[in-house]
């Protein structure tokens, strides 16, 4: 029994990390493949703005149900059913014949979405000590760019390569292989009493400051990632698979970022959460200039200051939180982020890329502004 609750416990930054990437893998994949998807469904770029927000808007309903369903049924069982929808949700984007499938697919993807943040957090809480909690959520919410990095480089260069329908179907059958792997994580202990299955939307002042936060925070980072491929390969002479490598680059700085300033938060998180939003306007910006050489610095800037600023917010939920809390709190900020996603990409396309980018810069310094009254 030691030996099984000992590799239970190994497996948890493994498969936290990985249900992180299966969550958000349908937003970065849309980017990274935005040229092919377009070309062949005849989008507009507005309606590819639309795609995000039937994912995301599904996401923000269900965070509401969704926080205190993880906290009656466990970590546990709540990852298996994530990894479980996103296979489905994937296998219908690889299958899809007509924009309106892409869309069901990428609403169903709201899902695994809306149980991401509650679940692992909740698995984070009741199976690491205390010590080991800001490390361990730093390199979970690395997962999100490390879907960044899958779909803009392995993925997008097998479907330049091959065929873009093989290359989500591949991502599929890995959520799928998941699924079956979480049944190495400690089992979800049995409460002595069941807690009712209702929505709440109480919580302290500072969880409400972070979902305010994480909307502004989402909107800009889900324009970047929805549009900087599509950008890269109307406006600045890129191929598709290297302006998909722009996507992949902000996922390998962002990994790197959230690892980086989770260990570095400690007392001073809300000042850093403030700090790095500010910071990420810089990538508007260097955008704006349509240099292609300053590209890849703005997705450096987004993928080290906008995406790092994202888990240490998740850090200040964890530490605000007591156990039954958790779940609840920890979707509330959820879907504050998932707004913020399903508002920007649309706005993005209605505007264009000049106004775009002002707006993207925009959210950016106001979210920071956010940050810094929250202290």
């Amino acid at each position: 029994m030691e030996k099984v609750h000992l590799r239970g416990r190994a497996a948890v930054p493994v498969l936290t990390t990985a249900a992180m990437t299966a969550s958000m893998l349908p937003l970065f994949l849309l980017g990274a493949l935005s040229p092919a998807l377009v070309g062949e469904f005849g989008i507009a770029r507005p309606l590819l703005g639309v795609l995000v927000t039937a994912g995301f808007g599904v996401a923000v309903v269900l965070s509401l149900a969704i926080g205190p369903a993880v906290d009656a049924l466990g970590p546990r069982r709540s990852i298996i059913a994530l990894f479980a929808t996103s296979a489905v949700a994937l296998t219908v984007f690889a299958t899809a014949s007509h924009y309106a499938v892409l869309v069901l697919a990428v609403a169903l993807g709201g899902v695994p979405q809306a149980l991401a943040n509650p679940s692992t957090n909740k698995l984070i809480a009741s199976s690491v000590p205390a010590p080991r909690r800001p490390v361990l959520l730093g390199v979970k919410q690395s997962g999100v760019q490390l879907g960044a990095f899958v779909a803009g480089l392995p993925l997008a260069w097998l479907a330049d390569g091959v065929n873009w329908r093989l290359a989500v179907g591949v991502a599929a059958f890995t959520a799928l292989l998941a699924a079956f792997a979480c049944l190495a994580l400690p089992e979800d202990p049995a409460p002595a009493r069941r807690p009712p299955l209702r929505v709440s939307l109480t919580a302290d002042a500072l969880i409400w400051r972070l979902a305010g936060f994480s909307v502004l925070l989402g909107s800009g980072i889900a324009a970047v990632n929805t549009y900087v491929a599509l950008f890269a390969t109307e406006e600045l002479g890129f191929t598709a698979p290297v302006a998909a490598g722009l996507v992949a680059v902000l996922g390998v700085v962002g990994i790197a970022g959230r690892i980086l300033w989770s260990r570095m938060a400690g007392t001073s998180a809300r000042d850093l959460l403030g700090w790095l939003s500010a910071a990420a306007v810089l990538s508007p910006l260097l955008l704006l200039t349509g240099i292609p050489a300053l590209a890849w610095v703005a997705m450096v800037v987004v993928g080290g200051c906008a995406v790092a600023a994202n888990a240490i917010s998740m850090l200040l939920v964890v530490a605000a939180s007591s156990g039954p809390e958790l779940g609840r709190n920890s979707a509330l900020v959820s879907a504050g982020f998932f707004a913020g996603f399903a508002l920007g990409p649309p706005l993005f396309g209605l505007l264009g890329y000049t106004a775009g980018w002002v707006l993207v810069a925009a959210e950016f310094l106001a979210a920071a502004v956010v940050a810094w009254r929250a202290r």
